[in-house]
């Protein structure tokens, strides 16, 4: 799959089957997260791997909006050290690096940042220095894929050299 089709037809998936995701597939969606860029070529960032049963149903307790977490095959925690002013950034570009490898590899995924900080801290042994910036559940989707996504048109949301000028694809 190009590159631009992963763009154009990922979906975020809350809804998994029990199939599991094969080992080589979560490698190389951990591998992207590592190959991510940074800030300052930083890597500030670190990845809590959680794949047992037991993990997934504790990062769902831990969770204000990542309930269904509990039904993935497996998730990542992204955690960021916030001394860098960019690290919500870079914490967002790992999560979307994971997920488009993951979905050329027919694995959807979704991602959260509601989170009960203190009990997440304890719980998965978070150090202080670091923040959990976004998590990210992956499985195989429960049911079929279909449809498109529902995006706004390219002419309401460029505008050309200035807010308020009007798209125009003949002055790209």
């Amino acid at each position: 799959m190009k590159i631009f089709d992963s763009v154009a037809t990922k979906l975020d998936i809350r809804e998994f089957s029990d199939k599991e995701v094969p080992k080589d597939i979560k490698l190389r969606v951990l591998e992207a997260a590592r190959l991510s860029s940074s800030g300052i070529n930083s890597q500030h960032w670190r990845f809590i791997l959680v794949q047992s049963k037991e993990g997934l149903k504790k990062l769902a307790e831990d969770s204000t909006t990542g309930k269904w977490v509990a039904n993935s095959n497996f998730a990542v925690m992204v955690l960021t050290n916030p001394k860098y002013n960019f690290h919500l950034i870079d914490a967002g570009r790992v999560a979307q690096n994971m997920q488009l490898v993951a979905w050329e590899e027919g694995v959807a995924s979704c991602v959260f940042t509601g989170i009960k900080e203190e009990l997440l801290r304890k719980d998965f042994n978070i150090p202080n220095d670091l923040y959990p910036a976004i998590v990210v559940g992956f499985g195989y989707p429960k049911r079929k894929i279909k449809g498109r996504k529902n995006r706004k048109p390219i002419d309401e949301l460029v505008f050309i050299e200035k807010y308020g000028n009007k798209f125009d694809r003949d002055k790209l």
